[in-house]
């Protein structure tokens, strides 16, 4: 039991970052950014070049890409977001314009780097093991940077003045646009953020699982996943949708092996029941 709740604890805190990073841009924007799964693999092929091409720190690979997807973030909600939001009066535009994005990424990553798994080396050799549990040390380093991650983003959040100004606009966009928050500079610098926490997690995890160009569809999922059970666009909600993901798969591949492949249909079915007990999620909101 005590080595599923530490693969519980590790998987949840690579999740809630990743699912911070997408409630972060839906509470600003109310925009459902289907490309943040793409987001994510795009930061891992940054660090897989730095770091285990070019062979430059990891450190550095980390900086790299989190900084990279900073302005690609940037530049999406610039150029893309902005104009759609500011042209059209329909919701949909925007999901089909992130829809698209994806698309465009994935295309653009497979031409990049092909379809094969690409792999770095370890940023740490070893093995903790006790009578309880086995962990390598790069998965606990890599655990103790997301969680570390995830408090410097609440920190941020709570008492940084772009922090300030960012849940303001996520609590009442008019309210703060009177009282003077530039709605357009904090709307680029949340969705710059979000993207830049994809990027680090992929960079993370690149050092753990590899990555290739065909799993940002199914990161996105598991991004949902953990917005639906938190409650869409609070921050709170989506690292407890994360750390509950975490637990429930981590449970799952054990407990469920012996039948098979089944853990995301249990996960999915379970799911299914909690949102037709509370469709806002555990901390949530009516959407709109």
């Amino acid at each position: 039991m005590e080595q599923v709740i530490a693969n519980g604890l590790y998987l949840g805190a690579q999740y809630a970052l990743i699912a911070l990073g997408l409630t972060l841009i839906f509470a600003l924007m109310n925009v459902l950014n289907f490309a943040h799964g793409q987001l994510y693999v795009l930061g891992g092929f940054v660090t897989y070049t730095i770091y285990g091409q070019l062979g430059l720190p990891f450190p550095v690979a980390l900086v790299c890409s989190g900084l990279t997807l900073a302005v690609v973030g940037a530049a999406i909600e610039k150029y893309l977001f902005r104009t759609v939001i500011r042209r059209s009066v329909r919701e949909e535009s925007t999901m089909l314009l992130a829809a698209a994005i994806a698309f465009f990424l994935d295309s653009v990553i497979l031409l990049l780097f092909g379809e094969k798994q690409r792999g770095v080396p370890k940023i740490i050799d070893g093995v903790f093991i006790s009578d309880a549990v086995i962990l390598p040390y790069d998965r606990i380093l890599v655990g103790v940077l997301a969680v570390l991650m995830i408090a410097a983003f609440v920190l941020f959040m709570q008492y940084s003045k772009p922090g300030r100004a960012m849940r303001a606009l996520a609590q009442d966009r008019i309210a703060a646009q009177l009282m003077g928050v530039n709605v357009n500079r904090y709307s680029m610098i949340g969705f710059a953020l979000g993207a830049m926490l994809a990027g680090v997690v992929g960079g993370l995890l690149v050092t753990i699982t590899g990555v290739n160009s065909g799993i940002g569809g199914p990161i996105s999922i598991k991004a949902f996943l953990m917005v639906m059970i938190g409650g869409a666009g609070v921050v709170g909600g989506a690292i407890a949708g994360g750390f509950i993901l975490g637990m429930m798969e981590s449970v799952g591949l054990t407990v469920l092996r012996e039948f098979g492949d089944v853990t995301y249909l249990v996960i999915f079915a379970l799911l299914m029941v909690f949102l037709s007990i509370r469709p806002n999620g555990l901390m949530g909101k009516p959407w709109g």
